[in-house]
């Protein structure tokens, strides 16, 4: 017997979990179901797949050259039933979105609901990930296209929906406070820079501006959401660095939060909509690129920034 589909995607699921058990939460079935099913397939195949180790399931040589395989036939049958779902010009049926976790939460909630305005019968799956698993899982066929840095990822085009720009949030009584404007490096030497940690690409400007700040980026307090980040400024903790779509959006919500943008080149990056070279739905891709991209000119716009911080009624300092 040949190896089936679903045979495969267990393949590459505990491929990159590592995991027998996290790779069956993944695939939302039983750890003995899945674990037999690889074994199964071991046997149908004549070869060892993953060493099974107290560290967890690591793959043999042959398991990797297979996983490779696995992923190319996975894509292709994913592309394939994208085929089957060309015939209308409409965004239809469901779409596999991959996106990052400093995004999704602040820019799809607008943008879903312009999109079910405008194509009613798209649906959406999405899962927030880290740059390099989206750009593994898009290349995998997992997904039908990803949100993510814009970079030179080969087989892939990818449209621009906005530049990105990187903010400071601080304490009402710390002396960037009395600033109104844009601050620059210099206003950053010596201080403790709060970042996401060094998983995430966000933390790599956030190092380049500390470089170019003379400033020290504090890896003790490092944040595990963007929420934390700009609680521990806001406590006087550090300088929180946050992206514009969720320092803006905060601001909505809160008018006293104190945000700053950072006047410097490198404190910025492109966000794009990315999908594979083959896939036979770009067209329908470039559509939703534009409703990505207006969503984010609305939530982007600064005029929901006073001229000056708003006062609270019992300031500190």
């Amino acid at each position: 017997m040949r190896p089936t589909l679903r045979q495969l995607q267990y393949l590459v699921a505990v491929a990159e979990t590592g995991r027998f058990s996290e790779a069956a939460k993944r695939v939302n079935v039983s750890q003995p179901s899945l674990s037999a099913q690889v074994a199964r397939m071991e046997e149908e195949l004549g070869v060892t797949l993953f060493e099974r180790a107290t560290c967890g399931a690591l793959l043999t040589p042959k398991g990797a050259d297979i996983l490779a395989r696995a992923r190319a036939i996975l894509r292709d049958v994913e592309d394939l039933r994208a085929s089957a779902r060309q015939e209308s010009e409409d965004l239809e049926g469901l779409l596999r979105l991959g996106v990052l976790p400093t995004i999704g939460p602040y820019l799809l909630p607008l943008a879903t609901r312009q999109l079910h305005a405008r194509f009613p019968q798209l649906r959406f799956s999405v899962r927030e990930e880290r740059t390099m698993d989206l750009k593994a899982h898009l290349h995998s066929g997992e997904y039908d296209t990803i949100i993510s840095m814009t970079d030179d990822l080969a087989g892939t085009t990818s449209l621009p929906l906005f530049e990105e720009k990187l903010w400071i949030c601080i304490a009402p009584d710390d002396p960037l406070a009395n600033r109104y404007t844009p601050i620059g490096p210099a206003h950053l030497e010596g201080r403790e820079l709060l970042s996401l940690g060094h998983w995430q690409n966000l933390n790599l400007r956030v190092q380049a501006l500390a470089n170019a700040a003379g400033a020290h980026v504090n890896t003790e307090y490092a944040g595990t959401s963007l929420d934390s980040l700009r609680q521990m400024a806001e406590m006087g903790t550090g300088v929180a660095i946050l992206p514009s779509l969720y320092a803006l959006s905060e601001m909505r919500r809160d008018p006293y939060l104190i945000i700053r943008r950072i006047d410097y080149p490198q404190a910025s990056r492109t966000i794009s909509l990315i999908w594979r070279d083959s896939s036979p739905i770009s067209g329908k891709l470039e559509t939703l690129s534009d409703v990505l991209k207006n969503a984010a000119t609305e939530l982007l716009d600064e005029s929901c920034l006073p001229d000056k911080p708003a006062i609270r009624l019992n300031p500190v300092g």
